[in-house]
């Protein structure tokens, strides 16, 4: 980066980092640093005296001549510390205290201190440093927000776009963001603890897979070159985890990312976060059961209550949840019974209702389409809904007691599907025919309809138990918990459109006073222009020159007359 691209704070970082190489100072040291202490523990566990060593970035500085504050924030925090010059050098060289941290150290630094633990005059837990140690030295200024004294924040780093790019720095000046990460652990820690304590196996399936299956969905296409065959990043681990329960395993589940190339919104990523989870001899109304009880043990390992609030709503996630069937849900919001319709009469149903359609769309997606548009954003509270009709579930074995109809159910949390369940299809006969449907409907135009997996279909003609098998959207989960309404929010590193790069134009006085008139003017002949300024024809010539050349204005000639125009 050349010194011209530099702000003049990153030039004033650059020079105090030359400066302490020129004291012998190594502002990026190689050897380990022997932390013991943690500010919030320091805090909640208070002995006065005790010595401690911990490191962090310096957030503030407080200079006062022979004695000053700042403060330090690890991992767990912030916590004061205090610097006398005597202690820090005892000797007759105040370097380190009067060059070093005075003028050379900036804020977002980071430093180690040891020193012992005492509370200032107001009460404030702080630590006497008796020695500190420079860690790494930071070449750019952080956006830090400010707190004046009625408590109003100033300056706080809250442009989203810039916090998404640069999570980094959203992390270390938006401590509400660091929370929502540490839950985001504590939910999978949770969960994973759960289905250990049933006995259940974490497994690991393919990413890149020969054939996207388990899901309705447009995948993304690569090509492998020692094997010359494209491969897809997988949309779904289902059918892998379904093969391992042919193989034996009574339970397996596994955390998976999962990769869909579709459109981007407030809720949906292209790489995103499921678990999924298969046990045999189970059904979907074991698993309605099975996925309550985890839901409250999540709720209140993470918040601590099953009572939560998400944007204006209170929303309790105690079991047991409501249950009601896609066809109630339909009808209670619409008036409009999807039993026993056609394909046509659907069509003509969601055109009536304003919904848009397309001739690729089957049954399946015409009441997908309904469900979405009128009841998905009715559900505040817990509600699973269940028993779908067959053209929408591919994979789904048919309800026991109406063949029309699938054992499935999603679960509905403030309007969004939290989870998806099935009774898994286990007949390969059956299985097989619902993939030729799926064949049709993509022969019709629909690019998520599903593959035809023939080794998945060979694994179930050796037999596949009764299973159930659900899944979770951990990222939409963990909005919930974490009183979030994006996605970007609860994932670290959202995607994004590439970033442009704003390039810096330097310009002279001439250049900027010409500019300036052509920013309010907008038009003008050019000779009314250069009226305007007294100036020499050679500069008035290089200032119209770097000005054209960078693309600020534009000079055309029209009917003999030389314009010059502004460049939006």
């Amino acid at each position: 980066m050349s010194h011209s691209e530099l702000s003049e704070q990153e030039i004033l970082r650059r020079e105090s980092l030359q400066k302490l190489r020129d004291l012998g100072i190594d502002p990026y040291p190689a050897a380990l640093y022997p932390v013991s202490d943690y500010a919030t523990d320091i805090k909640q566990n208070f002995e006065d005296g005790k010595q401690v060593c911990l490191a962090g970035r310096m957030m503030s500085q407080r200079v006062m001549g022979k004695a000053s504050f700042a403060e330090l924030q690890d991992a767990s925090g912030r916590i004061q510390v205090y610097f006398n010059r005597d202690e820090i050098c005892p000797g007759e060289d105040k370097t380190l205290y009067n060059e070093v941290f005075k003028k050379l150290l900036d804020l977002g630094d980071f430093i180690g201190v040891k020193g012992y633990v005492f509370k200032t005059q107001v009460g404030e837990t702080s630590v006497h440093v008796q020695e500190f140690t420079v860690l790494s030295k930071a070449l750019r200024p952080l956006p830090l927000p400010k707190t004046d004294s009625e408590g109003n924040v100033h300056d706080a780093f809250t442009d989203a776009e810039l916090r998404y790019r640069q999570r980094y720095v959203d992390l270390v000046v938006n401590p509400k963001v660091k929370d929502t990460f540490i839950k985001r652990s504590k939910t999978i820690g949770s969960m994973r603890r759960f289905f250990d304590g049933y006995g259940y196996l974490e497994v690991e399936t393919p990413i890149l897979q020969p054939i996207p299956g388990g899901a309705a969905a447009r995948p993304f296409i690569t090509h492998h070159n020692a094997l010359d065959m494209p491969l897809y990043l997988r949309i779904a681990n289902e059918l892998y985890l379904k093969r391992l329960i042919v193989g034996g395993f009574d339970g397996v589940y596994e955390f998976a990312k999962d990769f869909r190339n579709e459109g981007m919104d407030r809720t949906h990523n292209p790489e995103f976060t499921v678990m999924e989870i298969y046990v045999s001899y189970k059904d979907y109304n074991w698993m309605m059961d099975f996925t309550e009880k985890m839901i409250e043990r999540v709720a209140l390992d993470v918040c601590g209550t099953t009572e939560i609030k998400v944007g204006d709503k209170e929303i309790s996630l105690k079991a047991p949840f409501a249950r009601v069937t896609m066809r109630d849900a339909i009808l209670h919001f619409t008036g409009f019974d999807i039993n026993g319709k056609t394909e046509d009469e659907l069509r003509a149903a969601c055109q009536s209702m304003g919904i848009e359609t397309t001739p690729s769309m089957g049954k399946g997606k015409l009441i997908d389409e309904l469900f979405g548009e009128k009841c998905e954003g009715n559900y505040i509270q817990p509600t699973f809904i269940t028993d779908y009709p067959i053209e929408m579930s591919p994979l789904c074995k048919r309800h026991r007691e109406n063949p029309e109809l699938t054992e499935r159910f999603e679960l509905m949390v403030n309007g969004k599907e939290i989870a998806n369940a099935y009774s898994e299809l286990n007949d390969p006969i059956d299985q097989r025919e619902r993939f030729e449907d799926q064949l049709g409907l993509s022969e019709k135009g629909d690019d998520e309809a599903m593959f035809i997996d023939q080794d998945f279909l060979r694994a179930l003609e050796y037999g596949m138990p009764p299973t159930s098998g659900m899944g979770i959207g951990i990222d939409r989960l963990v909005m919930l918990l974490t009183n979030n309404s994006s996605i970007q929010e609860v994932l670290f590193f959202p995607q994004m459109r590439p970033e442009t790069k704003s390039v810096k134009i330097e310009l002279n006085d001439n250049e900027k006073a010409i500019f300036d008139v052509m920013k309010v003017e907008r038009e003008l002949e050019l000779p009314e222009l250069r009226a305007k300024f007294e100036m020499s024809n050679k500069a008035w010539d290089t200032s119209i020159k770097t000005l054209t050349k960078n693309n600020l204005v534009k000079v055309t000639k029209e009917e003999e007359r030389l314009i010059i125009k502004i460049t939006d």
